[in-house]
């Protein structure tokens, strides 16, 4: 009898104790979203906004119609210098206007990643958010094959490059994707960035027991593991190699170390190393954002180049400029001397930024533009929208390349134009980036003429992670014999070349 009734008492103990903790969380949630949904309410909201709902139940679902959805917002409320949704219980502000973004991208306050990120954790954990040759060579060999055949879809070949470049590159690991796109790897590759957008559109997975029941979880898990298993294995082999590379001087490895090799040789003040957990976080982040952003940019650079004729004869004139009729590779003083080249891959950025959107969580109270924003709260700066600000890029729609020329950048503010975010969170990899963006279209345009085959409407971009074309990118390709030219004659004004010699006397 004792025992039983020490049996109920703790019984009704712990199911007292678990009431209380879940009427505690319940008003601590509560008490935090009414507190928020007070203090904002001045702020614009957009449509119409219910209890613990808020706007949710109004966003879509698909990718390319949710990037739609935002992208229209933006344009319809374009007078407006913020606005608000609710997903949820949790409030995002929008902001697209250069003096919104400067007042969080440049204050070291707000540096931490919004809510929607923590689903990256998983993958990348809490990490940092020059190629071989041959990695760009194969993809022209491989567009050889299509060139005078018609149309084919570009995508994946430039996507799998990009691929193959930050595999080496980050780890020293060869993949072959580009001969090898059913591998198990590059396929999960993909596949964990749809898993992980999907669920950032869809309020309604994010918390965890949802998820594991009746949403994407296992398969999430089940992907995720073969990712962490590739990267570990590579993390560990390069580690117990490392000795042998370091004193073999006359090695590639010894001359070119990948990102990996420097990682392992990491050590702090007080000479401890990383982890091989710390080190996998940051491989695993610089593989992820090291391929899809550069890949989606030049795909993108590639059909505006095969949609404009005259500015593909200008990178032509540049390319033949400096490469004349040589076939010898790309080295990095021929980077610098593309200038033109640079300007389209900028104009390719601003029209169609590989990260349309990212976010930040407000971390302490603050003001934009006389309007309260409270702790806590997120706020998604729409780098689409901001790109397209006509006070900063006249007819913001048009292609012109010539707006990154530096007499045409003069007065632009820095914070109006953001492809690779700015203040203390901005992308480490974006010379990189460019670096290989230049690298691998110039390889392609000294080899081949690009036409496109889809109008700008019929492109239907999608906002997932990264900025992609529903439908991929559909060009053709003509081989191309180079030739001797005179760029500066036919580029420059005699304006600009006096202007130039001045500089450089200087």
């Amino acid at each position: 009898m004792a025992i039983l009734i020490g049996s109920n008492s703790l019984s009704m103990i712990v199911g007292s104790a678990f009431i209380l903790a879940l009427t505690y969380i319940t008003y601590k949630l509560l008490g935090d979203y009414v507190s928020k949904y007070i203090s904002m309410k001045p702020i614009p909201e957009i449509g119409t906004t219910f209890p613990i709902i808020g706007n949710a139940h109004q966003l879509k679902t698909k990718a390319g119609e949710f990037f739609n959805q935002i992208a229209e917002l933006t344009t319809e409320h374009y007078s407006l210098p913020l606005f608000k949704i609710w997903i949820g219980t949790v409030p995002f502000v929008i902001l697209y206007h250069n003096e919104t973004v400067e007042s969080i991208l440049n204050n070291s306050i707000h540096i931490d990643k919004a809510y929607a990120y923590t689903f990256l954790h998983p993958w990348l954990g809490t990490g940092l958010l020059t190629s071989t040759g041959n990695k760009w060579q194969i993809l022209v060999e491989k567009l050889h094959k299509k060139a005078g055949k018609g149309v084919f879809n570009c995508f994946s070949h430039v996507t799998l490059c990009a691929l193959d470049i930050i595999c080496e590159t980050a780890m020293g690991k060869k993949i072959y994707a580009q001969s090898n796109s059913e591998s198990e790897y590059v396929k999960c590759v993909y596949k964990m960035s749809d898993i992980v957008s999907r669920r950032q559109r869809m309020p309604w997975y994010w918390p965890d027991i949802v998820y594991y029941s009746i949403g994407d979880g296992k398969e999430h898990d089940k992907t995720l593991k073969v990712l962490h298993s590739f990267t570990y294995k590579v993390i560990h082999e390069r580690a117990e190699n490392i000795s042998n590379i370091e004193s073999d001087s006359e090695t590639d490895e010894k001359k070119r170390r990948a990102f990996l090799d420097m990682l392992l040789k990491t050590t702090d003040d007080e000479g401890n190393s990383m982890s091989h957990q710390d080190i996998q976080e940051e491989v695993d982040t610089f593989m992820f954002e090291g391929h899809d952003t550069t890949a989606a940019a030049m795909n993108w650079a590639l059909h505006l180049l095969g949609s404009h004729p005259e500015v593909q004869r200008k990178v032509h004139q540049e390319l033949d400029e400096v490469f004349g009729t040589s076939e010898r590779p790309i080295n990095t003083e021929d980077l610098k001397k593309l200038r033109y080249l640079e300007c389209v891959i900028k104009e390719g950025l601003r029209l169609y930024p590989s990260v349309p959107f990212f976010a930040r969580t407000i971390c302490q109270d603050t003001t934009i533009r006389g309007f309260k924003v409270p702790k806590d709260s997120n706020v998604i700066i729409v780098t689409y929208a901001l790109h397209r600000d006509p006070k900063y890029f006249p007819e913001p729609e048009a292609f012109r390349p010539e707006r990154f020329l530096p007499e045409n950048s003069v007065g632009r503010p820095a914070y109006a134009y953001v492809p690779f975010s700015a203040g203390l969170r901005n992308c480490i990899g974006q010379r990189f980036a460019l670096m290989e963006e230049k690298v691998v279209l110039a390889s392609i345009l000294r080899n081949f003429t690009v036409e496109a085959c889809q109008k700008r409407e019929d492109l239907q971009p999608v906002g997932e992670l990264i900025l992609r074309p529903e439908n991929g990118i559909l060009i053709k390709v003509e081989k191309r014999t180079p030739q001797t030219s005179s760029l500066n004659n036919n580029l420059r004004t005699p304006h600009e070349r006096e202007k130039e010699c001045v500089s450089n006397q200087r």
